[in-house]
């Protein structure tokens, strides 16, 4: 079966360090998804794209520095792009494994987590969800901006948290029209 995402029941967030004290959370609030499901329901593939420029971490100045030259650079390069390269499922645990194209350059991700299976919607659609986290280092994807403290350490850690929590919708497919 084929799948679209139900963005108005999705959310892709990221959580980085700040000043090496504290946790500074964001989401996109613009993205775009399909997958396919193989007939026992177990995850075929996946697809995400995000509008890099529609991050947003509830401060206007720091969501503009991300956008600018110095991290996203979002008029260079608008889009973030994931593709499942390899999936691994075990009843609800799922393994994905794919190429993230950020900043112009493609790395391999690994996510885990949970797929649930398809349940029917009150409107006679089916539904399924999928939620996923993966830790990545900005600077393998060229985002190396960052300001060194007088205290030693630096004000924008390297690691990030990556969780996505998506809600797809079946596609429908129209039946085969007999000859």
């Amino acid at each position: 079966m084929k799948w679209t995402l139900d963005t108005t029941h999705s959310a892709a967030e990221f959580a980085v360090k700040h000043l090496m004290i504290s946790t500074v959370k964001g989401h996109f609030k613009t993205f775009t998804g399909s997958g396919e499901t193989n007939p026992d329901g177990t995850l075929k593939s996946a697809e995400l794209t995000i509008d890099a420029a529609s991050l947003n971490t509830n401060v206007d100045a720091r969501d503009n520095h991300l956008r600018s030259a110095d991290f996203f650079d979002v008029a260079k390069f608008p889009t973030i792009n994931f593709k499942s390269t390899k999936i691994e499922q075990k009843g609800t645990d799922i393994t994905i494994t794919g190429d993230l194209t950020m900043h112009g350059e493609t790395k391999p991700v690994t996510l885990k987590g949970e797929l649930t299976a398809a349940v029917t919607d009150p409107w006679g659609s089916q539904r399924s969800a999928l939620a996923v986290t993966a830790k990545i280092n900005r600077k393998d994807w060229g985002l190396h901006w960052n300001q060194a403290l007088e205290t030693g350490g630096w004000a924008v850690g390297e690691d990030v948290k990556l969780s996505v929590e998506f809600e797809a919708v079946g596609v429908k497919t129209e039946a085969p029209v007999a000859a």
